[in-house]
């Protein structure tokens, strides 16, 4: 379901303006205790301040105020689609991004390699953020885990994190997840959500107790969590709603699987900035819109790194001068959520906005950061919404009414 009911009827063919979405995972941030300044106030960007002062500024809430959104429908949101009413696993969207043969009837989950201790408490969620090709050596070991009548894949995604796709008969999406979430606890017992779902926690039961005799050898990733259980999406497409052709730019799997969701077309690429860029430039004349996705800002926020994101912040501020060297007719820049790093989490705080066009009138946002935009003409809306302005700001919105 498309958050705006009137959005699919209203929208124009005729016009060809480009629309290029540019979102930073986790922008939004908190003031450091020790200088008051968020990330993005403590960081030199001169660019996005530019395009800030010179665009329609606003603070977006992803889910409504007080919540805060896991990835998936934060970016469903960001895509227009209602979140409450859309929603999809994380699972399911990291199985898209890499690819797996997955479909009607099967069940995907994400899979963190973990830490645990003698005692089986969790020590670190993350095994260190072991790197990718140590989870892709892991995951060849997990392909010895065999579970009767069921069919079992794990790939790996990025650094600790992999998919695995079940298919079998009698499966169902709604179990809890392992992931404790906090560390000094053992992994969370499965449980099914709803009937239906009994089978499937059978399964992942018998496939986490064959993880950690496999695992038991490993250092640091002696463990799996499961989280974020989902069946195959069946979603509109960009196309069906929106009469555009996309592009989803992203290095990270899980969000090519979301943009995949959507109907985009997707293409593998690392995920540095020079190869998400050179793959923008090299494709721009073969689509209407296109969605860049910048993962690591996100990571060093849920790492507590504040003055590493500051500098993923400044190196991205590098690189709107190439976005601009293509003249999109709409250039929006945002996140999907916060993640303040003095949290180290995803947070439910307002995301800063710029959306640059012919037809925006500047407003009073004085740089991009959330006291800034918070001083803009957008106001705070809601995340859904944003599609709707950047159809109008391409003039692909027709008039309601005589």
């Amino acid at each position: 379901m498309i958050s705006s009911q009137y959005t699919k009827e209203l929208c124009s063919r005729d016009s060809d303006a480009k629309i290029v979405l540019l979102v930073i995972d986790g922008l939004g941030g908190l003031p450091h205790p020790a200088t008051g300044k968020s990330e993005l106030e403590t960081a030199q960007l001169p660019n996005l301040d530019a395009l800030a002062k010179g665009g329609a500024c606003g603070l977006l809430s992803p889910l409504g105020a007080g919540f805060t959104p896991g990835s998936g429908p934060a970016h469903l949101a960001l895509f227009g689609y209602d979140p409450w009413q859309n929603q999809i696993g994380r699972g399911a969207l990291s199985a898209l991004g890499l690819g797996l043969d997955f479909a009607r009837g099967d069940v995907a989950a994400r899979l963190n390699f973990c830490t645990v201790d003698a005692e089986g408490r969790v020590s670190d969620r993350r095994a260190g953020r072991i790197p990718t090709e140590k989870g892709r050596q892991l995951c060849e070991v997990l392909k010895a885990v065999a579970v009767p009548e069921v069919e079992v894949q794990v790939a790996a995604e990025m650094e600790y994190r992999a998919g695995v796709v079940l298919r079998g008969a009698g499966l169902g999406d709604q179990v809890s997840d392992s992931d404790p979430q906090v560390t000094g606890v053992p992994p969370k017992p499965l449980s099914a959500l709803a009937p239906g779902s009994e089978r499937t926690v059978e399964v992942a039961d018998a496939f986490l107790a064959q993880a950690a005799a496999l695992l038991a050898d490993e250092h640091p990733a002696n463990m799996v969590l499961l989280r974020g259980f989902g069946r195959y999406p069946e979603l509109m497409s960009m196309d069906e709603a929106y009469g555009l052709k996309a592009l989803g730019i992203a290095g990270y799997p899980m969000y090519r699987g979301v943009a995949g969701a959507v109907g985009m077309d997707v293409e593998e690429v690392g995920w540095d900035l020079e190869s998400e860029f050179a793959l923008l430039e090299s494709r721009y004349a073969d689509y209407d819109f296109f969605y860049v996705h910048v993962k690591k800002t996100d990571s060093a926020g849920e790492d507590g790194d504040f003055d590493l994101k500051v500098r993923l912040l400044e190196e991205l501020d590098e690189y709107i001068p190439r976005l601009l060297a293509l003249q999109p007719e709409v250039l929006i820049v945002t996140g999907d959520h916060s993640t303040p790093s003095i949290m180290r989490s995803h947070s439910w705080h307002p995301v800063p906005t710029v959306i640059a066009s012919q037809w925006t009138l500047a407003d009073a946002a004085g740089e991009f950061s959330e006291r800034g935009c918070s001083a803009g003409s957008l106001g705070i809306a809601p995340a859904a919404s944003l599609m709707a302005h950047a159809l109008a700001h391409a003039r692909r919105l027709d008039k309601f009414g005589a």
